[in-house]
């Protein structure tokens, strides 16, 4: 295997950037872990709902990151009609909506009851004609009530069956099911692929982040650093994602889900804060686990040929042409991240471990 290999047109098609002081300082990482265009997630304090607010959003991103390509969402709610929708497609404000399940993450108390979908049926009939994509944190709620248990564990697989019907209600709607963490995700997204023909173009495809692809429930119990929702969960589940992301299938593509909180939100006794902080290394982390099973050659379809192609992003599209290289150089990952005179501290992911891999611009 070469040591420098290029990546391309590297993409992160899941990716929280937060608001105010930590989006000054997590931005400019995106490009240091060698991602060229970032899909950011809508779920800031209020969600972003309006084009004025996601227009003056992606502004101050590219001020801080001019050499990055922003992709921007709303966030699904009540305060989205049909007509604004219509617009912001129209206008080119968003690439898509994120669906957040009330109270199931990060900022998801705005979010929608994934039980039943139908109100918002109307917006994703728009979408489809749009060929806006739908974003789906694929979980259900923990309850414990009316005969039905459901946690940490079965969440993401409860909440399956909403994504079959949906698909099936809206065909031609580009969906992706976010971060799966679970064998049955996977199982279910090669299930509705079934059929796809060569060089067909997926319609349900799931994006897979670093840290799911590494770890398992017991890397998490008693450690925050590692605890994001939805939860890593067993070791067969995580050779699920393993053997999806380098199946070279399409409908598998990578979205870190990298989600910033300063220490002080993670190192607590009580309410934990959910989300695992890996841009600053995104694309060296994927390397170290594609590199470890011996599938380096399958690394440039996931973090760019497959989700470009289902985004139908290309060079055309770019802020910057400057195309990503790994390369095999060690990085020391440090056990807190610090930025000048900000009292803001964030713990990478894998904190103090070394990778093998890291990457240039061309």
């Amino acid at each position: 295997m070469s040591s420098r290999i290029e990546l391309g047109y590297t993409a992160d098609y899941h990716v929280h950037l937060r608001q105010g002081e930590m989006m000054d300082l997590v931005t400019p990482t995106v490009r240091d872990g060698g991602v060229s265009i970032a899909y950011i997630m809508p779920n800031l304090t209020p969600p972003i709902t309006d084009i004025d607010r996601v227009v003056e959003y992606k502004k101050e991103l590219q001020k801080l990151a001019p050499k990055t390509t922003f992709l921007m969402t709303f966030y699904l709610s009540k305060l989205l009609t049909p007509e604004l929708v219509a617009k912001a497609a129209d206008e080119g404000a968003i690439a898509g909506i994120k669906c957040y399940p009330a109270g199931v993450t990060t900022n998801s108390q705005a979010g929608v009851d994934p039980n039943d979908f139908t109100a918002f049926y109307p917006i994703f009939k728009v979408m489809e004609q749009k060929n806006l994509v739908l974003n789906l944190h694929g979980e259900k709620p923990s309850t414990h009530d009316n005969g039905e248990d459901i946690h940490v564990l079965n969440a993401e697989e409860k909440f399956l069956p909403a994504l079959a019907r949906l698909h099936k209600d809206f065909p031609n709607l580009k969906i992706v099911l976010e971060h799966c963490t679970s064998k049955a995700a996977i199982d279910a997204i090669h299930e509705i692929n079934k059929d796809l023909k060569q060089g067909e173009q997926p319609k349900v495809v799931a994006s897979l982040t670093a840290h799911h692809l590494f770890l398992t429930i017991d890397d998490w119990a008693g450690n925050p650093v590692n605890f994001c929702k939805p939860v890593a969960k067993l070791p067969h589940d995580r050779r699920a994602l393993l053997d999806a992301a380098v199946s070279g299938k399409p409908y598998f593509f990578f979205g870190s889900d990298s989600a910033p909180h300063d220490l002080s939100k993670k190192s607590v006794h009580i309410g934990v804060c959910a989300g695992v902080y890996t841009q600053k290394f995104a694309i060296a982390y994927v390397a170290e686990i594609f590199d470890k099973i011996g599938k380096l050659d399958m690394l440039k379809d996931f973090v760019s040929t497959f989700g470009n192609a289902f985004y139908e992003m290309d060079e055309s599209k770019l802020v910057c042409n400057d195309r990503c290289v790994l390369v095999k150089k060690d990085v020391d990952i440090p056990e807190v991240m610090t930025f000048g005179d900000s009292k803001l501290k964030i713990a990478p992911f894998r904190p103090v471990d070394k990778l093998h891999w890291s990457t240039e611009w061309i």
